[in-house]
């Protein structure tokens, strides 16, 4: 499948039969794996409320959400439904009343667990107002929250207490006529998020919001959430996804999101960077020029990739597809792009280069702009500073292209002999000839 999104090509598109529209955003059905966070802010604070939407909203989110615990947060909702750049997710928890009145004050949708709201009834009573008003659900499934028939099962049977809240919530939405939902099924554990989401993907239709909740900090919560929900997407699992930090800055959430996203070539924003990781032959402060250039293409919106290499030892090959790229030693580097030289330069003006010749590469038209004799030197001074003994990816490929031809050859010869061999006596007699194939 494929499909088109307002914030960044997609490459790829995994998702459920099923689909919702939240606001604009299509989820499931096809449409691109969506972006969403949560606000950090107390909801009725408008001023930091809305601040915050518009830093993720830049980030690349495609929903946020709101927490919505009192009357007070009704209120600021309908102000900020109005004035938010993408669409917002009311988040209700024990008070039904309170999600009937989102959805009045113009909620694009609400986050609902059915396990905490106070029954079957109060359910129905917030499902009639959605179909009213045509708002969809995404109903929730906590391992921290699970229905108290169920709380046992979860120290024997985590992942299949999971489950079944799940499909109890979907069985409950069904017998209430409503289609209109989508499902997330979330543990701080990474194997049971995985294991359960595996197997509520292969019994349901409806799309999925994935995410490891609680996760952690920027360090270890970016980590679990990337294997996490890393491994389900690359299944083909998952419809929208939320990373759910232990920060006050909840672009950082956005911006972990897209990132795995990229990883897996499902979504892409901004450019995409590639480090080598230093070694023993590092010759200049690589560190901190890495550090620069990831800071100077937070300017780009454009998918470019930009590669950034600490040495020649390996030519510019594991590089060979990045748009741009630098590679150095202690006095001098080189620009390269797609592979070919570009022009050789101080290491201490390698950046600055680097970055001007990005923006010439826009100002044309997407042209690489190249001097012939500045190609030159740069080529010259590759060959100067690589090792040709290294195995790089071309290396290898032009080894096994030979010996495949090799092979090739040799398979055709002794196919040639084989023909020869087999000519016999009752085929081709060579009797009355002057030779004799047995001589």
């Amino acid at each position: 499948m494929t499909g088109a999104h307002a914030k960044g090509r997609t490459i790829a598109v995994v998702s459920s039969k099923r689909q919702i529209r939240v606001g604009d955003v299509l989820i499931g059905g096809g449409a691109p794996v969506a972006v969403q966070t949560m606000t950090k802010t107390e909801t009725a604070n408008l001023p930091e409320t809305m601040a915050q939407i518009h830093r993720v909203a830049e980030a690349g989110a495609d929903l946020v959400r709101v927490a919505v615990p009192r009357n007070e947060d009704v209120e600021a909702l309908k102000t900020i439904v109005r004035d938010s750049p993408i669409p917002i997710i009311a988040d209700i928890h024990f008070n039904h009343t309170l999600a009937i009145k989102a959805i009045e004050a113009g909620a694009h949708c609400i986050r609902l667990n059915p396990g905490n709201i106070g029954g079957p009834e109060k359910v129905a009573e917030v499902v009639a107002t959605a179909k009213q008003y045509e708002v969809p659900i995404r109903v929730g499934v906590n391992s921290g929250s699970l229905p108290k028939h169920l709380r046992e099962m979860e120290f024997t049977d985590p992942v299949g207490a999971l489950v079944a809240a799940a499909e109890e919530t979907v069985a409950l939405m069904e017998s209430l006529d409503f289609g209109d939902f989508k499902v997330s099924m979330k543990s701080t554990s990474v194997p049971n998020t995985i294991a359960s989401n595996r197997l509520l993907s292969q019994r349901i239709d409806y799309p999925l919001h994935l995410g490891v909740t609680e996760a952690g900090t920027k360090w270890t919560g970016s980590l679990k959430s990337a294997v996490g929900l890393g491994t389900l997407l690359a299944d083909g699992i998952g419809d929208t996804v939320r990373i759910s930090l232990s920060t006050f800055h909840a672009e950082e959430e956005v911006k972990v999101a897209f990132e795995i996203l990229k990883a897996l070539k499902l979504r892409e924003k901004g450019p995409v960077l590639i480090a080598c990781p230093t070694c023993g032959r590092l010759q200049f402060d690589m560190d901190s020029v890495v550090q620069e250039v990831e800071h100077r293409l937070q300017a780009y919106d454009d998918p470019i990739e930009v590669s950034v290499l600490g040495c020649a030892v390996n030519g510019i090959g594991e590089a060979r597809h990045a748009d741009f790229g630098i590679t150095g030693a202690k006095d001098a580097g080189m620009i390269f792009s797609k592979g070919e030289p570009l022009k050789k330069v101080k290491t201490s003006e390698l950046v600055d280069e680097l970055f001007k010749e990005i923006d010439r590469y826009y100002a044309s038209g997407k042209q690489v702009l190249r001097n012939e004799a500045e190609a030159a030197e740069a080529t010259q001074w590759l060959s100067e500073n690589e090792d040709l003994s290294a195995m790089t990816p071309e290396r290898l490929a032009q080894m096994e292209k030979d010996k495949a031809a090799e092979q090739a050859d040799t398979l055709a010869a002794e196919a040639e002999v084989a023909e020869k061999a087999f000519v016999d006596e009752s085929s081709s007699p060579t009797a009355g000839r002057r030779f004799s194939r047995s001589a």
